[in-house]
C-alpha cells in the first residue's frame, strides 16, 4: 500500500478539498451573501449585519486557539463532525433570522463550524501525509476554499432567487451537513502509520530533519511570530472585509447576475494562483518574500476598484487581480510556519496564528460594512489596499537573514 496508486494521502486531500468547499461557502463567502440577502429581505443596514459577521469571526478566533486540544479530546473526525453540524445549523439560522437578535445565535453556530473546518484544521488533516510534497498537497486541499466561492456564490444567488433566503439556507445546510459528516468519518480517521504508509507515498520515511533547540519562550516573545501574526492579520482583514462587501460593491455597476459571476471568476483566479504556486514555488524561495508579492498583487486590484468610479472594466479587472491572491494568502501561512518552526511545534503555531488573525479581522466585516453604508464606493477597496501594503511591509521587515527557519531562543 506504500505505492502512489494506493496512497491514502491523496484521498485525504480530496476529502479536505470538499470539506473546505463547504466551509468557505458557508463561513467565508457566505457572509457577503447573507449581508445582501438580509438587506433586501429585512431592510437591515450593512452595519447591523456586518456586526453579526464580526461576531462570527471573533467567536471563531476564541475557539480556534483550542483546536489542538479539541483534536486530542474528540479526535480529528469527531471535532470535524462537530464543526460540520454547527455550520449546517448555523446557516439555517441565518436564513431563518427575522429579528435582529436572531443574528447572534446564527453567528455563534457558524463560528464553531468555521473554527473547526477552516485553515488550521485543514493543515492538521493534510500535513501528516506529506513532507516533500506538502506545499502542493496543501495547495490542492485549499483550492476547495476557492471552489467554495466559485460554486456557492452563484448557487446562493440562484437558490435565493428561486426559493428565498430561508429555504435556500435549509437546502445548503442539509447538503453540506450530510456530505461533511460522511467525509470526516470516512477519510480523516486514518493515519499513515495505521495504514503502513509513509509521507508522500514513499516506501520508506524521509530522512529526519535536524532537531532544533526547543522553544522556552512564549510565541508572543518571538519577533518572527509577532511579524507573521501582524502581517497576516492586516492582510486577512483586508481580504475578509473586501470579500464581505464585494458582491454589494459590484452590484450597482454590474447588476446582480454579473456581480455574482465576477465574484465566481475572482475565486476561480484564486484556484489558478494557488495551483501555480503549488506547482512552481521553488523549495528554497523565501516564503515571506513570495507572500509580500502576493499582497502587492492584491493591493493593485483593490486600488483599481477604488478608482473605478462605477466603471465596469476597472471593477472587473480589480476584482480579478484581488482574486488571484485570495488563495495564496491562506496557504502561505502554514508554509511559513512549517519553514520557521520545528515540525512538532507547527500545529500549535498555526492554531495560535489563526486565532490572532481571526481576532483581528473579525472586526473587518463591521468596518467595511459601515464604509459601504456611509462612505463612497471607493472607501472600502481603498482601505483594503492600504492594509495589504502595510501587511507586505511588516512581513518583509521580519524576514530572517537567510529566509529560512530560525532557531528558537534558548532562554
Amino acid at each position: 500500500m506504500g505505492g502512489m496508486a494506493g496512497f491514502f494521502g491523496w484521498r485525504v486531500v480530496a476529502a479536505s478539498f470538499m470539506l473546505a468547499l463547504s466551509a468557505w461557502g458557508i463561513g467565508f463567502y457566505g457572509p457577503s451573501v447573507y449581508l445582501q440577502a438580509l438587506r433586501v429581505r429585512q431592510g437591515w443596514s450593512p452595519g447591523l449585519v456586518g456586526s453579526a459577521i464580526t461576531l462570527h469571526f471573533l467567536a471563531s478566533a476564541l475557539l480556534v486557539a483550542w483546536l489542538p486540544r479539541l483534536h486530542r479530546r474528540l479526535g480529528v473526525p469527531g471535532a470535524t463532525r462537530l464543526g460540520v453540524l454547527a455550520s449546517a445549523l448555523g446557516v439555517a439560522a441565518w436564513g431563518a433570522a427575522t429579528q435582529p437578535w436572531m443574528l447572534a445565535p446564527a453567528a455563534l453556530l457558524t463560528a464553531v463550524g468555521w473554527a473547526l473546518t477552516s485553515a488550521a484544521a485543514i493543515a492538521v488533516w493534510v500535513s501528516p501525509w506529506f513532507d516533500r510534497r506538502r506545499p502542493f498537497a496543501l495547495a490542492m486541499a485549499y483550492n476547495g476554499a476557492s471552489a467554495g466561492g466559485i460554486v456557492f456564490v452563484p448557487l446562493w444567488a440562484w437558490l435565493i432567487g428561486a426559493r428565498g433566503f430561508a429555504e435556500a439556507a435549509l437546502w445548503v445546510a442539509l447538503g453540506t451537513g450530510v456530505l461533511g459528516w460522511w467525509l470526516a468519518g470516512r477519510f480523516l480517521a486514518a493515519t499513515p502509520g495505521g495504514l503502513g504508509q509513509h509521507p508522500d507515498g514513499g516506501a520508506a520515511p524521509p530522512p529526519p530533519r535536524p532537531r532544533l533547540a526547543a522553544a522556552t519562550t512564549s510565541l508572543w516573545r518571538q519577533p518572527r511570530f509577532r511579524s507573521i501574526s501582524a502581517a497576516f492579520a492586516l492582510g486577512l482583514a483586508a481580504q475578509i472585509g473586501l470579500i464581505t462587501v464585494l458582491y454589494s460593491l459590484l452590484v450597482p455597476g454590474l447588476g446582480e447576475g454579473r456581480a455574482s459571476l465576477v465574484v465566481s471568476l475572482a475565486t476561480a483566479g484564486a484556484v489558478l494562483g494557488r495551483s501555480l504556486v503549488g506547482w512552481l514555488l521553488p523549495p528554497g524561495l523565501d516564503r515571506r518574500l513570495a507572500t509580500a508579492g502576493n499582497l502587492g498583487l492584491q493591493c493593485l486590484g483593490s486600488l483599481a476598484m477604488a478608482l473605478a468610479d462605477g466603471a465596469a472594466w476597472p471593477l472587473v479587472a480589480g476584482a480579478l487581480l484581488f482574486g488571484l491572491g485570495i488563495g495564496n494568502l491562506l496557504s502561505f501561512q502554514p508554509l511559513i510556519a512549517q519553514a520557521e518552526w520545528p515540525p512538532e511545534e507547527a500545529p500549535q503555531v498555526m492554531a495560535s496564528l489563526t486565532a490572532v488573525n481571526q481576532a483581528f479581522y473579525a472586526f473587518a466585516p463591521a468596518v467595511f460594512g459601515a464604509l459601504l453604508q456611509w462612505g463612497g464606493a471607493w472607501s472600502a477597496p481603498a482601505l483594503a489596499g492600504a492594509l495589504q501594503l502595510a501587511a507586505a511591509l511588516v512581513l518583509l521587515a521580519g524576514r530572517h537573514p537567510r529566509g529560512g527557519r530560525a532557531v528558537a531562543p534558548a532562554g
